[in-house]
């Protein structure tokens, strides 16, 4: 890891002044290069096969610190245990196979439309939503 170039969300701590030591920089470059949405436990198993040293409380720390920076976001996805990404650069909504729990992201223009026609004609204007969608599978025979 020393000397690669720092992941998106090192580089976004650098550029708030935040102090990277090297386990903060393992969980910041575990979480940026995590494909899924993984919670704190398995940032935890990822992150301690880099270092055996890292702490389940280092990692939620800097999970918590990384959140209230605005680095990364928390998602609930209804299973009782809160799952992280990099805030993204282009806004993305999520669809949640309640089967095995993998997260889809997507976007939408036409649901982006409608929610901001929704708003206005309730007289606001939209500034922000998160859209989450829970699904199965549609050949799924457990309905």
């Amino acid at each position: 890891m020393a000397g690669d170039k720092p992941s998106a969300i090192e580089a976004a701590c650098i550029s708030k002044g935040m102090r990277m030591t090297e386990q903060r920089r393992i969980i910041a470059r575990v979480l940026g290069e995590a494909q899924d949405h993984p919670d704190v436990e398995e940032l935890y198993r990822r992150a301690v096969k880099i270092d055996e040293e890292i702490s389940i409380s280092t990692v939620y720390r800097t999970v918590r610190l990384l959140e209230d920076a605005g680095i990364i976001e928390r998602h609930d996805f209804r299973e009782g245990r809160s799952r992280y990404e990099q805030v993204p650069e282009k806004h993305h909504d999520h669809l949640i196979n309640l089967r095995t729990g993998e997260v889809t992201e997507f976007r939408s223009e036409e649901i982006e439309r409608l929610q901001e026609t929704v708003a206005r004609k309730l007289g606001y204007k939209l500034v922000n939503h998160r859209l989450e969608l829970y699904a199965v599978p549609l050949d799924d025979k457990k309905t």
